[in-house]
């Protein structure tokens, strides 16, 4: 493994740059510090495509939206929504949760683990059930038991189901992962990104890594042309995915297993200090 203050290099010119946010491009005030802002300017003047990879939402984009350039896209909701941020987070391209599926896992954790909440994402706002940690308060929600929110016949039910979240109040963020794997795994792709117990539901086989594989064939990049960055579990099939991968500082333990090198922690601005070498090397 390579020291986190001398990255690797990448052994082909990359031309296409592909970055997680919170705990990755953003530090922990949710910035953009002005020397990642300029990194990704000099990057995208010097013809290497930036796509923003995110766990969040299209309306959580506004902290980044100033700061795309070109082709104006990003991929939100772990893959299950590519949107244009020139277009006010429009999107485009949609990867949805069936909601029978996304009743099955969740008649699934409720069994395997007691006192789990729910909520439901979909391309047009969060809605959750009465118990649900109210992370981020949304005045158009609608409050009701998750079988009701995924019945056909609730509000928005035309929408697409982005993402299921299934929150405990007391497991371990990593035990309640694996027990979901491995109840409910066949059914759905399960991943988490934040500090806490909360698991994030996309469909089966819908990832950062396989929405951004879609993208870039669209352009004619291959996996050898991508650098890639991440923190947490849910950028770990991205990072094992890409030619080139840097775990953050911060980074969880599995993400640094899979990525192929390092960086300094988000507040230390690791995604800059790559591009800035590798605008260097070129």
């Amino acid at each position: 493994m390579t020291s986190s203050h001398s990255p690797r290099l990448p052994a082909h010119t990359p031309r296409l740059i592909a970055t997680d946010l919170d705990g990755t491009l953003l530090r922990d005030d949710k910035s953009v510090s002005e020397r990642t802002v300029a990194a990704l300017a000099a990057a995208e003047e010097a013809g290497i495509e930036v796509f923003f990879v995110t766990g969040r939402p299209a309306r959580w984009m506004d902290v980044v939206s100033d700061h795309v350039h070109g082709h104006g896209l990003a991929i939100c909701a772990n893959g299950a929504a590519v949107v244009d941020l020139h277009a006010g987070g429009k999107v485009i391209e949609a990867r949805p949760l069936h909601r029978e599926t996304a009743l099955t896992v969740v008649r699934t954790l409720r069994a395997e683990a007691p006192g789990t909440t729910f909520a439901v994402e979909l391309a047009t706002g969060i809605h959750y059930e009465p118990d649900y940690p109210p992370f981020h308060l949304d005045p158009g929600a609608t409050i009701a038991t998750a079988e009701k929110l995924l019945h056909e016949d609730r509000p928005g039910s035309g929408a697409p189901v982005l993402k299921l979240l299934a929150h405990h109040p007391d497991l371990d963020p990593d035990a309640f992962l694996i027990l979901a794997r491995v109840a409910a795994g066949e059914h759905a792709s399960i991943t988490r990104s934040s500090p806490t117990a909360l698991l994030e539901v996309s469909g089966l086989g819908v990832s950062k890594a396989s929405t951004l594989a879609l993208c870039c064939a669209e352009r004619g990049i291959s996996a050898e042309e991508v650098v890639a960055f991440g923190d947490m579990p849910n950028d770990v099939e991205m990072l094992t995915w890409a030619g080139t991968s840097y775990a953050m500082g911060n980074a969880h333990p599995d993400v640094i297993a899979a990525a192929s090198g390092r960086t300094v922690a988000n507040n230390e601005d690791g995604v800059a200090v790559v591009i800035e070498r590798i605008l260097e090397g070129l």
